[in-house]
């Protein structure tokens, strides 16, 4: 009997047993890892511990790069598909390829939008033995010479990173259109790019800054926050200190497939509900180089469709729309 007990409890922990494990999450992170997506479904998996009924549910994280997020959105928001137990991580990015047609014709309703965690925002930095330690001193070599260093960014023309650098050097009198962006996918491999000298200067995120900045190899510029950020990057000046008025915040957030059903979503909205309310998830997200930024449910869905429409509107002024 005894030799018999462990296979008889393996046997009652197998689906459809009566007595299953529970079932484990997956969050997709639509990039190679090491960038602020990764982070996102990482501050997921830790803050699910604080809320009771996910505490002992195992989240893998599943990568799906390709398109800056087209890949993944193109696998995973189909008609047919319904799984309630897939989270798929989303930046303000994100937003701005919906609104721009990089994702093809979607659209916002085509998901189920669940949670926002935290905000984050851009930044621009260089290798720490750069010979460029301000903002200014980076906009003067760029003004002297606009193919003078290659400008590591997330996706390509119309990113959100190539904007935020668009917006600085235009502010700085310079044609964007003169510069040296080289595409790449994912803060991740942008900041790998920038140790191996491929590129000299990177548009990021925060987030990314942050999670780079205890190795001393990197130098940061500037964020592109309307005031100082708390926390490891308190002492990097802002753009608009240095004289640059551009202000780049960005969402960070979840979604599900569009045929989740209603009882799944709404489950998933309480729980995330549940974790953001928690003293502790505050840690966490700080942790994770994000600041307070909290949406659930309808509110995050009609956040969603309001800045797509005003990101569309951006693109077209800058005639990047297709």
């Amino acid at each position: 009997m005894r030799r018999l007990l462990p296979i008889l409890l393996a046997f009652l922990l197998l689906p459809g047993s009566g007595m299953a494990a529970p079932r484990g999450v997956e969050c997709v992170v639509p990039s190679k890892p090491g960038g602020a997506m990764d982070l996102t479904c990482k501050l997921v998996r830790s803050g699910l511990q604080l809320v009771p009924d996910h505490a002992t549910r195992a989240v893998h994280l599943s990568y799906m790069p390709g398109g800056i997020g087209a890949v993944a959105w193109h696998s995973l928001a189909l008609p047919g598909r319904s799984d309630g137990d897939t989270l798929v991580a989303f930046s303000g990015g994100s937003l701005l390829n919906l609104a721009q047609g990089k994702f093809g014709k979607a659209k916002p309703s085509d998901v189920r939008w669940v949670a926002a965690l935290g905000a984050d925002y851009g930044m621009i930095a260089v290798r720490a033995d750069s010979p460029y330690k301000t903002l200014v001193q980076l906009m003067g070599a760029l003004k002297r010479d606009p193919s003078k260093l290659l400008i590591g960014v997330s996706g390509t023309i119309g990113s959100q990173d190539w904007l935020k650098m668009a917006l600085l050097v235009k502010s700085a009198g310079i044609d964007p259109k003169a510069l040296r962006f080289v595409a790449l996918e994912g803060g991740g491999e942008a900041f790998t790019a920038m140790q191996a000298n491929y590129v000299q200067v990177v548009s990021g995120d925060a987030s990314e800054a942050h999670l780079m900045a205890p190795g001393g190899s990197v130098r940061v510029l500037a964020v592109l926050s309307e005031k100082r950020l708390p926390g490891l990057l308190s002492n990097v000046p802002t753009a608009r200190e240095q004289g640059y008025d551009v202000v780049w915040p960005i969402i960070r957030g979840v979604w599900m497939g569009p045929n989740t059903r209603p009882a799944d979503y709404q489950r998933w909205v309480r729980a995330f509900d549940s974790m953001m309310a928690a003293p502790e998830f505050g840690r966490l997200r700080s942790e994770a180089g994000l600041y307070p930024f909290t949406l659930t449910g309808q509110a995050l869905t009609d956040y969603v469709q309001k800045a797509v429409d005003e990101y569309s509107t951006r693109a077209s002024q800058l005639g990047l729309m297709r």
